[in-house]
């Protein structure tokens, strides 16, 4: 029971800074707390629950609004989230966004974090031997990635955020796709 309490603590304190969707957030954690002191613990477990996925989706809203809008002669689709376990298997956040161009070529970026897979991939791909078995080595502003041979880039931001572009289009729009992801905004998330 003490455990619900520190979970409890560490939510509040996390949507003390967040004011998007704050007051649902807030809501379900005195939610939570309210049926904690009330003996009910099923309920509290609900709850806090429930301001967990509110703080997955305002974790993937925030992935999205640093996807790029579409370059110069491109058009782009509308970024799409998901959150907890619609973001996968192994659930934490997710957003993507479709590039088209006149020449019906296309580039996907997706920007997954605070998933397993992603941990572990970082882990990869800072072990320099084992990275280039995934591909050619890049550096995309300040970011280290790893290119495929088909053009495709995959690239971490700090140990919690995996951003990457694929798609039909050359390895050059790939990588300047890659290039306008906003990294300062994915990395003061």
């Amino acid at each position: 029971m003490r455990r619900s309490i520190l979970t409890t603590a560490a939510l509040i304190a996390l949507t003390a800074a967040t004011p998007a969707r704050a007051d649902d957030i807030a809501s379900a954690l005195a939610e939570a707390q309210r049926a904690y002191q009330g003996g009910q613990v099923q309920a509290a477990q609900t709850a806090l629950q429930r301001a967990l996925e509110l703080l997955q989706q305002r974790g993937a809203g925030n992935l999205a609004a640093a996807l790029p809008a579409p370059l110069a002669g491109w058009t782009a689709g509308e970024a799409r989230t998901t959150a907890g376990g619609g973001a996968g298997v192994l659930g934490g956040s997710m957003a993507s966004r479709s590039y088209r161009n006149a020449q019906r070529q296309t580039v996907e970026i997706e920007v997954m974090s605070d998933n397993p897979m992603v941990t572990q991939l970082a882990a990869v791909m800072n072990d320099p031997a084992t990275a280039q078995a995934l591909g050619q080595p890049q550096q995309v502003g300040a970011l280290r990635a790893i290119q495929a041979r088909n053009g495709d880039l995959q690239m971490m931001v700090g140990e919690r955020i995996l951003v990457r572009v694929r798609g039909s289009a050359p390895a050059e729009a790939k990588m300047e796709y890659a290039r306008a992801v906003n990294v300062a905004r994915l990395s003061g998330r």
